[in-house]
């Protein structure tokens, strides 16, 4: 480096710290800054030298760890958009310039490697991986499940784009901070410029801090970045979209925007919370609650939405890990349904207020759905609690990937058609490691006929046999609409 400029000394330096920032080094240089004041009395001019800050050189926003805050505003003298000019000027130099030729080598390289042959010409695969922003691969592996559910996906990637910012600031990047207002910001704006940015092709991995931002802000849970459930956390993206969605986006009612699918029916319409939103259109279904009195006989029923069905795992097969294994009979997804619409016998902390008997008595329980949802969630509950601690069950449950037949747990299947109840595997959400707080997630999902693994940055082309073998989390099922004759469950 002696025949460096010192521009690029700087470009360097800062770009190492990016390089760190993620795993922790930027936060320990933070850390070793902070002296112990033995004088209570500190003054403004203390309290301002313990700001430490770092700076991403890919989006050039600005964190200091003593606020836990991104920052927005700049010194009297404008250094940081000084750096920010700097920095964009030295992408155009002939250092940058030979580094991203390299690097577009190595890509290309990386790219050539999963090139097939598909009708006898060779095409090389589009998909955009999502970068790790600190264990956020939880995160991650929903988006790539989501961005392959057609339908909803191309919702929002129709709807048009929303410039946050006007005036004399149009144009130039958005930094997002907690400390703006809720108004500030668009969840729908953020998640359909992460979708849009999957499967375009023109770079090899996205990503998708601007949404993480927003999701700090209005998502109060996942701020930080330890290991979160990707379960919850898609419970909250699909709540967080629906509610945003009613209250209207960019000045447009939300039942304009919903007239301007027109693939989307009225009747395939779920209502929670009174109103009707393409996320209810997609993944709303209904419930029916019966509850039966064992000692009157009386019965009661109750309707309920769901945008997902969770699914105990039978404890019968709670010990068979690896779908290899020969200790009795495999655990199959029909084993999960079947074990959540079974009639069951409530326990004694779960007695019924039996408004015929006046008190709480034994009861039976049933589900039954009343309503299919045009893309079906199965969530299946592999994280328990045991006395203090949440442990992981690691049972293999065998699914299919076409013609799951959800007819016999339907309240009237008779009014079905032939084909209303059949489902093809669209997605599936793996967790990788023992515990909730911990381990990876990664995501298998079918686009045009193929299938790919996304692990964060990393997208790969796998097939049908690999995909069966995953221990799965969460599957997504979509509705089918053409005749074929693919097995049933």
């Amino acid at each position: 480096l002696t025949n460096c400029s010192k521009s690029i000394r700087l470009f360097l330096f800062l770009f190492s710290i990016f390089i760190r920032y993620v795993n922790g080094h930027a936060k320990k240089h933070y850390e070793d800054a902070q002296i112990p004041m033995t004088n209570h009395k500190k003054t403004e001019k203390q309290e301002k030298v313990q700001h430490t800050v770092c700076m991403d050189c890919s989006s050039y926003s600005t964190y200091c760890y003593r606020c836990d805050d991104f920052v927005v505003n700049d010194t009297k003298l404008g250094l940081v958009q000084k750096v920010r000019e700097h920095l964009q000027n030295l992408e155009n130099s002939a250092f940058t310039s030979d580094r991203h030729r390299k690097r577009k080598l190595l890509e290309n390289s990386s790219l050539n490697s999963k090139l097939l042959k598909v009708n006898g010409s060779t095409t090389a695969l589009c998909a955009t991986g999502l970068r790790n922003l600190g264990n956020t691969c939880f995160m991650n592996a929903i988006l790539q499940s989501l961005s392959n559910i057609q339908q909803f996906c191309c919702y929002f990637k129709e709807l048009p784009a929303v410039e946050l910012r006007n005036g004399k600031t149009a144009g130039r990047r958005t930094y997002h901070t907690r400390s703006q207002g809720d108004n500030n910001v668009s969840l729908v704006e953020e998640f359909r410029k992460t979708l849009c940015a999957l499967w375009q092709g023109s770079q090899t991995a996205f990503s998708p801090e601007s949404l993480f931002y927003v999701v700090w802000k209005i998502m109060p849970n996942f701020r930080g970045y330890q290991q979160q459930d990707a379960h919850e956390f898609m419970r909250y993206l699909l709540d967080h979209l629906h509610l945003e969605l009613q209250g209207g986006f960019n000045g447009v009612s939300r039942s304009v925007i919903l007239q301007e699918n027109s693939s989307l029916p009225a009747s395939n319409k779920c209502c929670i919370n009174g109103a009707s939103t393409v996320v209810t259109a997609i993944f709303g279904g209904i419930l029916q609650n019966e509850v039966n009195c064992l000692i009157c006989g009386t019965e009661s029923r109750k309707f309920d939405p769901f945008l997902d069905l969770s699914l105990d795992i039978p404890s019968q097969f709670r010990n068979k890990r690896t779908k290899n294994q020969e200790n009795g009979p495999m655990c199959t997804l029909r084993d999960c349904l079947r074990s959540f619409t079974d009639l069951e016998e409530l326990d004694e902390t779960e007695l019924y207020m039996c408004h015929k008997c006046k008190k709480k008595q034994k009861s039976t329980k049933k589900f039954w759905i009343q309503k299919l949802p045009k893309v079906l969630c199965l969530h299946l509950k592999r994280f328990h609690w045991t006395a203090y601690l949440r442990n992981k069950v690691d049972t293999y449950v065998e699914f299919p990937l076409r013609g799951l037949d959800m007819k016999c747990y339907l309240l009237e299947p008779e009014n079905s058609g032939p084909e209303s109840c059949l489902y093809d595997l669209a997605a599936v959400v793996v967790h990788h490691g023992s515990g909730v707080g911990s381990g990876h997630y990664t995501a298998y999902a079918a686009h045009e006929g193929r299938w790919f693994h996304f692990n964060d940055s990393t997208v790969t082309l796998t097939d049908e046999e690999t995909v069966v073998k995953a221990k799965a989390y969460i599957l997504f099922y979509v509705e089918r609409q053409a005749k074929s004759g693919s097995d049933k469950l």
